[in-house]
């Protein structure tokens, strides 16, 4: 690949591996229609209500079946609402992107206390409000309160990496490489996802097992391998929206003073490192007693989002086309519903 012809969607496909499996939930498409007929043209309608251009590029996104390579084996009942959380992820993203920081404090307490139970949506004063007090109320029905709480931890990070990405990108400076993977962590949101592999297998396991170093480590690290991935996959949409300074890919060829190409290159050396360690601790995991084939299962279920990211991602309209909401639509959006 010489610098001319340099493609970061060959580099993506055929350069970014993972030996996992690749399993796809056949009820994909069912709740990709009830994502796009009740909730992007039903419920939350008033959102896009005048633009329906804009409606059309979120249903071309997919979602459902983003969520289908995540959860494989999820029955519809208990896939619907980690395909609202795939909306909602996507909403809020685009209708943040363009705000202040100091506003996004505000965004934060109000989505923590909807998902703890604390307020009513229609008290919180936040549009995407309904739609996470929608979410709590399909997760209770099949995970206990102990791991909403901890899912809802997992969302209040993806909100502090937000703010941190928004003073980066407002103050138009540049973080380190290392602080731009740990902000990235939080904020690319895969957290929240990987707590809710309960619904998938059905086993809810303790607070130890969740705590262990061995456990929070290969989520940090399945969080770095989703993100190293994604920001060679978004560099030419972060570069249309003012959103480089937060991408670690840009951050290298800045930090570095590389080419796009060798800092692309470099973001998959770093992503290879983090794989080996992710595999290691896999084939190694400690020893969990009788909870130890449910680990296995659990990680093993984790490592099934890096390749279904992989296989579905590449496919998609939002990063291989200019079908990603403008700044200048999101702005106006957002000055509509505060």
């Amino acid at each position: 690949m010489d610098n001319e012809n340099f493609s970061t969607l060959e580099l993506l496909r055929q350069q970014f591996r993972y030996p996992f499996p690749t399993l796809k939930n056949p009820n994909a498409e069912q709740l990709q229609q009830i994502t796009e007929n009740q909730w992007i043209d039903g419920e939350y309608l008033w959102l896009y209500e005048q633009n329906p251009d804009l409606r059309k590029k979120y249903k071309k996104t997919k979602t459902a079946h983003i969520a289908a390579q995540w959860f494989p084996t999820a029955p519809p009942e208990k896939f619907k609402p980690i395909c609202r959380l795939m909306l909602w992820t996507l909403y809020n993203d685009d209708l943040y992107e363009e705000s202040e920081p100091e506003d996004i404090g505000h965004v934060h307490t109000q989505s923590i206390a909807i998902l703890k139970g604390e307020i009513a949506a229609k008290d919180s004063g936040i549009p995407l409000g309904p739609m996470l007090a929608s979410l709590r109320e399909e997760l209770l029905e099949f995970i206990p309160q102990e791991s909403i709480a901890r899912f809802t931890q997992m969302i209040s990070r993806y909100f502090t990496g937000l703010e941190t990405e928004l003073r980066y990108k407002k103050n138009k400076a540049y973080p380190s490489v290392s602080e731009c993977i740990a902000l990235r962590e939080n904020s690319i949101c895969l957290y929240p996802f990987l707590q809710l592999t309960e619904l998938e297998t059905g086993i809810v396991l303790p607070p130890e097992i969740h705590a262990h170093p061995v456990i929070i480590r290969l989520q940090t690290l399945a969080c770095h391998l989703v993100t190293f991935f994604n920001e060679v996959q978004s560099v030419l949409k972060d570069e249309a929206t003012d959103s480089i300074y937060y991408n670690i890919v840009k951050v290298i060829q800045h930090e570095r003073q590389m080419s796009l190409k060798e800092a692309c290159i470099e973001d998959l050396r770093l992503h290879n490192e983090d794989l080996k360690e992710f595999l290691e601790l896999q084939t190694n995991l400690p020893d969990f007693g009788i909870w130890q084939d449910a680990v296995i299962n659990w990680v093993h279920y984790m490592s099934m989002v890096l390749s279904g990211w992989k296989n579905i991602s590449t496919k998609l309209d939002r990063y291989t086309a200019a079908e990603f909401p403008g700044a200048a639509e999101l702005k106006a959006k957002l000055n509509q519903v505060q």
